[in-house]
């Protein structure tokens, strides 16, 4: 018979339970001196209905009170009983899991959850020393090693990693919240290192700022880069240049981006865009002969059309005439479409939006698209599994459509797999609230977007596409997904509106923890959800190799070193180019 991981003695009691509530024991304190080695978040454990169970807690409060009371043991000669100072001690506990030495044929085993609740007087315990270290060990051995993520170390336990079960990780969405500089890009960093160990993993990231650039250079690469292109790439774009031609976009996304809903024409101009593209579409696929396609297809179907051809259309019912009783008149859409079509016209011009608008010839092909999904969502021996995408040079105005049709195109392809060839991918969202806002304070394109990363976070886990959001603005990020994400590692948060949203999507019982959040070290977090059996504190490990997002050290650099002149003149000719290639003299 294997020994217990928890086994007690007398030094080790701390007290008896006094008060139980649905999530929370107090416990009365009888050794005094052993109160001043608990500390907020230790473990303590409650005897339960057997002596072999134990109900694990963590401590939240820790409380000391001084009153006077007579000292009956220390009557005088004359009878007279002395005031002395007695010090009431007090623990308050929230119950994480159960212990048991042995379940049935089982030994050693921890759940979380408390199956029972504590019975008043029953012994408490602190858990320290061998003790901790066999529950922490315990932990990690529960996990089979195919399931194993490891991300840094217990702060209670230095000798003990933090391992959490990466199924169920990414299989129920998470979620890395910190404010600027706590460490989410070294964590984010460190999740798709643990990953790139794996033989085929399937990871995209949505770099909003390039900083994860490092992670794909170099003979130790860990990963695919790919960036949006940008206004210098429309002419010799390069392989890894990524183009999301318009006719990518649904019909409502098209709509969001050039439609002004409160021009009084807007239901004729979007009856009449769609008309068009319908049709563009239809003859695209009988010129291709895809009569299985043609059969069924919508005017959301990604079928390639021409922009040329769209604009003809729309110019032509725009001065159209027909016969009337008196000769030419007017025709039902004459002026109607103005507007609408400078709109789009410039889009079409503006070269910021040459990705969507002006897309190199080949992304006209039928089959384009079908070899650009195999690049984002393809993992074999020879194509890294995990891709990341830059989207440092996207206009902040259409940053939600682009990131919305992406995940949306990934999504769709994986609804319309075969279950028995769908391989689960992961979407990384950072910067999340840029373009993943709260639906109250979107406007029609922010709105697409989030119908897209709402859909994922409520259906995609059916169909393996899982979403691991960061953000360092909780409070600014859609509370819909947010609610949706079962994981969550918490660095620090100094803003009280971010605390409150990340306390509100805890269980009550949890709720406690978060207010250590403004005090964590760069680097340590708050650990919990459905991948990890003990919410706590971790330090996570760092990444071997780690993303351009480190803070600069400005008080040394003012005394080091003065800036580039040459540098920032060729700064201001590459704002002008708005392409990062060295401007030519």
């Amino acid at each position: 018979m294997t020994a217990p991981a928890l086994s007690f003695s007398t030094p080790d009691k701390l007290g008896k339970v006094s008060s139980v509530d649905t999530s929370r024991v107090y416990i009365d304190v009888e050794d005094h001196d052993l109160l001043t080695r608990v500390l907020v978040g230790n473990l303590v454990a409650i005897v339960g209905r057997t002596d072999q169970e134990f109900l694990i807690g963590i401590t939240e409060t820790v409380t000391r009170q001084v009153r006077e009371e007579a000292a009956l043991d220390a009557e005088d000669e004359s009878g007279r009983v002395p005031i002395a100072e007695a010090n009431i001690d007090t623990v308050r506990a929230v119950l994480i899991g159960t212990f048991r030495t042995r379940d049935g044929e089982r030994e050693n085993i921890f759940k979380r959850g408390a199956d029972t609740f504590p019975q008043i007087d029953r012994p408490c315990f602190v858990i320290e020393a061998g003790n901790l270290q066999r529950l922490m060990g315990l932990l990690a051995e529960g996990l089979p090693e195919e399931k194993r993520l490891r991300l840094g170390r217990y702060i209670i336990d230095p000798t003990a990693v933090a391992v959490v079960d990466g199924n169920r990780f990414f299989q129920r969405h998470a979620s890395i919240l910190g404010s600027t500089g706590s460490g989410k890009s070294c964590a984010v960093a460190l999740i798709l290192e643990k990953a790139h160990a794996l033989n085929f993993p399937n990871l995209i990231v949505l770099d909003i700022h390039g900083e994860y650039k490092p992670l794909t250079e170099g003979a130790n690469a860990l990963a695919a880069g790919f960036r949006i292109a940008g206004p210098g790439d429309l002419e010799n774009p390069k392989d890894n240049t990524l183009f999301l031609p318009f006719w990518l976009l649904n019909r409502e996304e098209m709509l969001a981006l050039l439609l002004d809903r409160s021009d009084q024409n807007a239901p004729n101009q979007a009856a009449r865009f769609t008309l068009h593209v319908r049709s563009l579409k239809e003859a695209t696929l009988k010129e291709l002969k895809r009569t299985r396609v043609l059969d069924t297809f919508t005017v959301d179907s990604p079928v390639p059309y021409g922009l040329t051809e769209l604009l003809d259309s729309l110019r032509q019912d725009d001065v159209a005439m027909k016969a009337g009783a008196r000769g030419p008149v007017q025709g039902d859409w004459f002026g109607k479409l103005t507007r609408f079509i400078g709109r789009l016209e410039a889009k079409v011009d503006d070269r910021r939006y040459g990705f969507m608008f002006k897309p190199p010839k080949q992304s006209s092909e039928y089959d384009w698209l079908a070899e650009q999904l195999i690049k984002l969502i393809g993992s074999s021996e020879s194509q890294p599994g995990i891709k990341i995408v830059d989207f440092s040079e996207v206009p902040s105005d259409v940053l939600p459509v682009v990131a919305g049709v992406l995940a949306r195109l990934v999504h769709e392809v994986q609804f319309w797999l075969q279950e028995k060839n769908r391989t689960p991918v992961a979407i990384v969202c950072d910067e999340a609230h840029l373009y993943l806002p709260i639906r109250e304070e979107t406007d029609a394109a922010e709105k697409r977007a989030l119908d897209s990363f709402e859909r994922i976070a409520k259906e995609g886990r059916k169909y393996g596409v899982s979403l691991l959001v960061v953000s360092q603005r909780p409070s600014d990020v859609s509370r819909t997904i947010l609610s949706q994400c079962n994981n969550f590692l918490v660095l620090r948060l100094t803003n009280d509106q971010d605390q409150t949203v990340v306390r509100r999507l805890m269980p009550d019982s949890m709720a406690g923890l978060t207010d250590i959040l403004p005090l964590l070290d760069v680097g340590e977090a708050l650990l919990l959800g459905d991948a990890v059996l003990l919410p706590t504190r971790i330090k996570l490990d760092m990444p071997e190799i780690q993303p351009a997002s480190a803070t600069r050290d400005f008080w040394t650099e003012w005394a080091q070193r003065a800036p580039n002149i040459d540098a920032i003149k060729e700064a201001v000719e590459t704002l002008r180019s708005q392409t990062r290639a060295k401007s030519e003299s």
